[in-house]
Formats: C-alpha cells, structure tokens, sequence
C-alpha cells in the first residue's frame, strides 16, 4: 500500500481535475478532454477512496453530479435531486450491479430482477415542472440541487407541451435530454462555415449552447429536440413500474426513446447493449450507451441513492473511437495555483466526426509512464467529446528509440522560478507565486470566471489585455476599471457603449455571495463544494474572518513552539492541522484544507490583497446549513440483526439524514439500535448511557423525517 499522504496528493489533485472538467462540460459547454479520460479519472478516484476509505475529502467528485447554475440565469432548486449515473464499461459491472441490487434488497436467489434498457442520448439534461396541468418552469441540471431558470427556452421547443391532458396528476415532475439531430446539425454546421461564423464540435454542445442563451429568440430560431427518460416529484404515482411510468409519459404527449424493453438477467441485458449498439449509426440522434435501471419502483425507493448517483440504475457507456496521429510537440501551460500541465499538440486528425489538435498528459509522470515523444505516431480514442486521450505510440522501435525522450522543464516557462515537485504530489509546481505572470494572469480569470464572480464580459482574453496594459494586476483593480473609461476609449474596438456595458457589468458584482467569493480567491483546496460548506457553515464572512484569525493566531503560536511546520516530523504536523480544523470548526473539513487556508490568511500579502478587495465590495452572507433531522450531525451504531431491511439500506438510511454511522460503541456514540440479538455492543451502549432503541423506534426517526 502507498504512504497516506501520497494517497492524500493524489485524491487532492484528483478533485481537482474532476471538478474543473465538470465546469467546462456543465457550465461552460467546452470539455477538454473525452468522455473515456473523464471516466478514468473518476474511477482512479474511486478505487482510491474504496482502498482508503479514511482518506476520502469532503470535496470528493464521488459526492457531486455536476456543476453550479451560471448566474447569467436565476436559479431553481430542484424538488428532487437530478442525479448522474454510474458508469459500466463491460458485461461483468453489470453483473456487478445486478448483484449489489440483490444484496441490498435482500432478495432470494430465485426472485427475478427486471430491468428497463433504453438508449442513452447524449445531450443536456432538463427538468419540466407543470402544476394544474400546465407548464411552470424548466431548468437545468446544474449541480443536481440546483439549475438554471431556462423556463422560457424549453417553452420554444415542440416536444415539450405546454398542457398535459385532464386527469394528469396535480404535479408532475419530468426529466429528459434536450439534444440536436444529427441532419439539422450537419446543416447548421454547413451554413455557419457558409457564414464564415463559429460551428460546434458536436450536437451536444451545440444542443446546450442553443438552450442556454440569454436571447430566447436564438434558442426557438434552432431545432432542439426533447427526449423524456425518467421523473422527479409526482404528486400521485403514475403507474407502479418503471416501464409503465414512460409508457404514461409517452400518454401524456412526451417522447420517449422508441428501443425501451424490459428485460431480466445478464444476458439479456449483453443482448439489449448489442442490439443498440448495432443500431447505433442508423439513429437520427446521438447516443454514447445504454441505461440500465430496475423495474420496480418500489424497489428503487428502498434502493434509494449513494452520493451523486441512484443504486437502482446504471448506464453501459460505448467503447471509445480510436484514431493514430503524429505528435507535434508538448507545451507546458501555467495554472493559477502554479501547477505544470502538459498539453499535446497532434496533426489534427478527425475521431467520429470532430477534428481534433489537441491532448491533456496530465503530468509528467503520465508523459514517462506511455512513453511519448514528439514525434511519435500516437494512438487517441475519443469518446463524445472534444480533446482525446493517447494511449500511447505506435512509432516503429526503431524510429521511436531514435527521438529524443521528452523532458520535463524544472523551472517555470513563464517566469524562470523553480518548479518544485513535493513528495506525494503528482504535479510541479511553479515557487514564484504572484511574481509568475501566468499565475497572477490566472488567478485574475479564475476570479472572473463563472462559477466565482462571473462578470459578464471580461472573459480570459480581456484580463490578459489587461493585465499586460497594465490596468489589472489584483482583483480589486478589476473595481476601479471604471477610472480608466477614457483610457479603455482610445483602444481599438471599445465603443462607449461596450465599455459602459462592461463597467456596468462589473458594478453589478460589487456583492457577491460568500461562497463565490471565497472560492474566487483561489485559495489551494478550496473548491466550489468547500467554498460553499464553509460559507453554509458561517454564514456571513465577517464569522468567518474573525475564525480564521483565531486560527492563523493558533498557528503561528504553534510555530513559534518550534520548526515550521514543513521542517517538524508529519505526525507533528498532521496533529496541528487537525488542530486548526477543530479550531475553524467547520464540519467534515481536513487538516490538508485547514492549513491551505490559514497559510492563506497568514501571508501578509495575501491579507493586503484581500483588504484592498474589501474595499471595494462587499461580501454578501448566505443562508446556513440548516438541522436536517433528529439524528443529523450525530453518531448511530447498529448492532444486532435488523428483520424489516439490510445493513446496507439502514447505513443509507442514517447518512441520508445527516448521521455519522460508526461500527463500534464509545462515549462519542449518540444512539445505538439494537436488531434481534444485540450483544455486548447494546450492554456496552447501556452502560455508558447512550440511548438505545430499537428496529421500530428507527423506522419512527426516518418516517419524522419525510
């Protein structure tokens, strides 16, 4: 097994990839790397987390489905989360899934499991709300909680009703994919090469850019299509099954994919994937695999979820499309937090319609392990989106043997500082700090970006403008641009009205909220997930500022004891930052997060930076995490055999409601249920006067809660 903290390095690092290439393929609609790519980093993150559990972060992509609502539109919580799906990649995972739906129901051996099968569209996901029978709102996915107002475009599109027939239930909930035909994107394609204006690199980006413009007349001018595939909060069920619930849908006037079958086993299920696969070429619209979810529905609510994804369903994902290039060159790029990123530079080729030129490699380790060097004929797959994967070269040995291996540059290619690779970690980082161009460049973008302030108009190009004319080097300046209205006049293509829209744009985030703002700072760990517990947690940042005081103070208190804290033994210096964790008292947060935050406000010119932007906005507070249930924040232990569920079901029953499930008594135990034939765990619990309860007094905590 490897030391915990490379362990830690590598699911830091892994956090954050994911979480950035969920923004670009949510928010932004722009995905740099391919589904295969994405799909193998979840999975390296999750065989992680399932071999060290105790290393599992807070910010765990396993605890999230996407990413959050741009704030260009309003904002819709979802009455049900919108879930992602686990991913199969072969008949043994779904094997795999059949299995664990049988253990986690229980059922014998013999008990038939039946299975829905459809086609999996590749577009972006909506919810239709209608109450009375009429349409009320539409909105994205967005984080799963939370989507984007897109009411008045879906109401453009044809598939979508805008009454549901008498007798429908009261509220109806429906989700689907709005996506784009194959024909219609090919011949808007055509017409924007035609125009000599942008095209798309897919229907799916195509399908969500349309959607998500702020003009509707753009999005009704464009020929979107809806696809139904499940629901979210029914005020009366529509049937008892999956398959009839669609079937009703199809009733009500939704589409519904014409493939959807039910079936039962294994191999039916390889022959559901066959058949649509084969077809797969023949269908006027894009798919990427096969959905596979169970048929029962009450079978689904006991299965319930886990995290960011229902155990009730699955989606078999199609294998990658592959294609061979040369490999011109490896660029290294330059992040906000200084780390090192290799990037690939191929001949463009073209991999299932879209051409690509460009690879992420991830990092130097990733370069050493495929062994690639420019020049190299490299083998890419491709599986539904834009930038590849290399797999590695398929160079002639000879050829191979004879380029030069490439390598990785110590010293940054921006500024000259060193590039340091600290043990555990899988990236090098640049040591300049804020004197490195890139990554003050970058940390401006950050700041601007979407899910921080988004300031409508002063995109990536604009800062670099900027910031090399000078007038940007801290987030403050962005604020006193308008001092500069009549300098920004004299440049080539700033009309006055763009330059007040600009102006006016920026005003308007002279407020922003907690959590955008704290993750705007770019603070190390500090992701949008952090970001907003911590602001849950405070709810204001004047509470959180002065926490961070007390705990930057404990610190250097601590240091003054001693050596720095890179320079004591890492038992000693684990013991401080958990120290500091308790000290900022925010739920779940690691002594990894701890100490990149007081490290942050311990640094005098972090601090300095930070006041200057104080003076220029203020920080709006947020609503706090509110008491979810009776056993919420608290420790159960179950002992015994419980007659009416599984263990499994009991354990997701008690962390739905907020509780910490531990597998053994102590003092810090809150409450204990005891099945038939509790043992010495229940005559522990008794004699340190933790409450007891039984099965029944369990079941009556869950239904409160409902």
């Amino acid at each position: 097994m490897k030391p915990d903290d490379e362990v830690a390095a590598e699911l830091a690092q892994l956090a954050a990839e994911i979480h950035e290439h969920r923004r670009r393929y949510d928010v932004d609609d722009a995905p740099t790397i391919s589904d295969a790519e994405f799909d193998a980093l979840f999975a390296r993150n999750a065989a992680l987390e399932a071999e060290y559990p105790h290393l599992k972060r807070a910010d765990s992509p396993s605890e999230r489905v996407g990413s959050a609502p741009a704030a260009n539109f309003g904002k819709i919580v979802h009455a049900r989360p919108m879930l992602s799906l686990d991913n199969a990649f072969d008949e043994a995972d779904v094997a795999e899934f059949i299995g664990r739906v049988r253990r986690f129901l229980r059922l014998a051996a013999d008990e038939p499991v039946r299975l829905t099968a459809e086609s999996k569209i590749d577009g972006l996901s909506a919810s239709l709300r209608y109450e009375g029978g009429r349409l009320v709102s539409g909105a994205t996915r967005g984080d799963g909680t939370t989507g984007e107002d897109v009411t008045a475009n879906l109401r453009t599109l044809d598939d979508i009703p805008e009454r549901l027939p008498a007798g429908s239930p009261d509220i109806v909930e429906v989700r689907g994919e709005v996506y784009l035909g194959k024909a219609d994107f090919l011949a808007f394609n055509q017409a924007q090469i035609a125009a000599g204006s942008r095209i798309y690199a897919n229907p799916r980006n195509f399908a969500a850019g349309s959607l998500r413009q702020l003009d509707v007349a753009v999005t009704a001018s464009r020929p979107l299509r809806f696809f139904a595939h499940g629901w979210g909060e029914l005020s009366a069920p529509l049937a008892d099954t999956q398959s009839d619930t669609m079937a009703a849908l199809a009733a009500m006037g939704f589409p519904v994919v014409a493939d959807l079958t039910v079936i039962e086993g294994v191999e039916a299920a390889t022959a559901a994937y066959r058949a649509i696969e084969t077809a797969r070429s023949a269908l006027p619209f894009d798919i990427d695999g096969v959905v596979f979810k169970v048929d029962r529905l009450d079978w689904q609510e006991r299965l319930g979820q886990v995290a960011r994804t229902p155990r009730w369903a699955v989606a078999w994902k199609f294998a990658a499309e592959q294609a061979t290039t040369r490999l011109l060159a490896i660029d290294i790029q330059v992040g906000r937090t200084g780390s090192l990123t290799p990037v690939a530079r191929l001949e463009p080729v073209g991999v299932g319609g879209v051409i690509v030129t460009n690879a992420t490699l991830h990092n130097e380790d990733e370069i050493e392990r495929k062994d690639v060097r420019v020049g190299d004929i490299v083998r890419i797959q491709r599986a539904g989106d834009v930038i590849p994967q290399i797999v590695g070269h398929v160079t002639p040995e000879a050829e191979h043997a004879a380029l030069e291996p490439f390598r990785f540059p110590t010293v940054c290619p921006e500024c000259g500082s060193a590039a340091e690779r600290e043990a555990g970690e899988v990236r090098r980082r640049c040591t300049g700090g804020l004197i490195c161009p890139a990554q003050r460049v970058e940390r401006l973008r950050h700041f601007v970006s979407r899910r921080a302030l988004d300031i409508e108009g002063l995109g990536a190009e604009r800062i670099v403008l900027f910031f090399e004319a000078g007038l940007v080097s801290t987030p403050a300046d962005i604020f006193r641009l308008k001092d500069a209205r009549d300098t920004l006049l004299e440049w080539k293509g700033f009309k006055p009205t763009s330059v007040d829209k600009l102006i006016a744009s920026i005003d308007a985030r002279r407020s922003p909220p907690f959590d955008r703002f704290l993750f705007g700072l770019g603070i190390r760990h500090i992701g949008e997930d952090r970001a907003r517990e911590i602001a849950r947690s405070f709810g204001s940042w004047e509470a959180f500022a002065a926490r961070m005081t007390e705990a930057v103070e404990r610190l250097r208190s601590r240091r003054a004891e001693g050596p720095a804290l890179g320079e004591i033994p890492e038992r000693h210096a684990a013991r401080i930052a958990v120290e500091l964790a308790e000290v900022i008292g925010v739920t779940r947060i690691g002594g990894e997060v701890a100490e990149a935050l007081t490290d942050f406000f311990a640094e005098a010119h972090n601090t300095d930076v930070l006041d200057d932007l104080l003076g220029e906005v203020v920080v709006a507070p947020v609503e706090r995490s509110a008491v979810g249930s009776e056993v919420s924040g608290k420790t159960v232990v179950f002992t015994g055999t419980l007659t009416t569920l599984s263990r499994d079901e009991a354990r997701a029953q008690a962390e739905g409601l907020g509780a910490r499930v531990a597998g053994s008594v102590s003092a810090k135990t809150d409450l204990v249920i005891a099945g038939e034939g509790a043992g010495s765990k229940a005559t522990k619990a008794a004699a340190l006067g933790v409450r007891v309860i039984d099965e029944a007094g369990w079941q009556a905590i869950v239904d409160a809660a409902r």
